[in-house]
């Protein structure tokens, strides 16, 4: 049953910087559907909150590296929700671990790129008759910091590679839906690590962080309340950007020049 609300689905949102999105969004009335792999428990949980706010809330198990998933996900929430308005696209797998390409498996390649890349574009592919059905839409893509200087990131090959793929296609589905009062944007943020992917500015205003400029860890608020923005109604004059939200670190300087790793270092 569609109500006025606008309805948002927040992928990766059980836990971390797509919770942070969907509290955020439903403070602001929007009805949320969750998505999670794994996280059951933390996703209802979730979910229960944000009913809380007087807004609907839908848990949906999918991987957003399967197509199949992605098909089921999006009939659930039609079905059960109405449609969908707004798209984060907030999930996608990552290896925290300092690898050399050649160190990569094939099936790791894959699943890197179709996490990243590939899923994105097909979801975005099966909400736009949506979107476009209604003249309205919010699309929010998630890039990492300098990702749109298409640089070169060592030991994250695959992963940057993806992403920077991705950047190409927010800029050319920005100019392609803009006309149907679709916006297409991808938000980059810093090196927010843990506990503070769930954590509020003013938790962290007294924390000193050596390694960022701004000299204060990141938070899931300063990622959540820059989409919030974004997915105004007000805000389709905004399409087609590549947004930092880093505090000014550049995750990749830290990196170039150094030694070649070897496998498991």
């Amino acid at each position: 049953m569609r109500h006025d609300r606008k309805v948002a689905l927040i992928t990766g949102s059980a836990k971390g910087l797509g919770k942070m999105t969907a509290v955020t969004l439903a403070e602001q009335g929007c009805d949320i559907a969750i998505n999670y792999v794994h996280s059951r428990t933390e996703a209802l949980a979730l979910a229960e909150r944000l009913e809380a706010f007087g807004v609907r809330s839908l848990a949906v198990q999918a991987d957003v590296s399967r197509t199949e998933d992605l098909r089921r996900m999006v009939r659930e929430v039609e079905e059960q929700l109405g449609g969908i308005d707004i798209l984060v696209n907030n999930a996608g797998p990552f290896v925290r671990e300092r690898r050399l390409f050649a160190d990569y498996d094939t099936e790791e390649i894959d699943y890197l790129v179709r996490g990243n890349l590939l899923g994105v574009m097909e979801l975005d592919h099966m909400v736009l008759p949506m979107m476009r059905k209604q003249g309205w839409g919010r699309i929010i893509h998630f890039g990492f910091g300098r990702a749109s200087e298409g640089t070169g990131w060592p030991h994250r090959a695959v992963y940057a590679a993806a992403k920077v793929g991705l950047v190409s296609f927010t800029k050319t589905l920005a100019v392609e839906e803009a006309p149907n009062g679709i916006t297409v944007n991808m938000i980059c943020p810093g090196d927010i690590r843990g506990e503070y992917k769930e954590k509020y500015i003013h938790e962290v205003e007294q924390i000193t962080d050596d390694e960022s400029p701004r000299g204060r860890p990141g938070t899931g608020e300063d990622v959540a309340r820059t989409i919030a923005f974004l997915c105004h109604p007000r805000s389709d004059f905004i399409t087609g950007n590549i947004m930092d939200i880093s505090g000014g670190l550049d995750p990749i300087r830290a990196v170039k020049g150094t030694a070649p790793l070897t496998r498991g270092q």
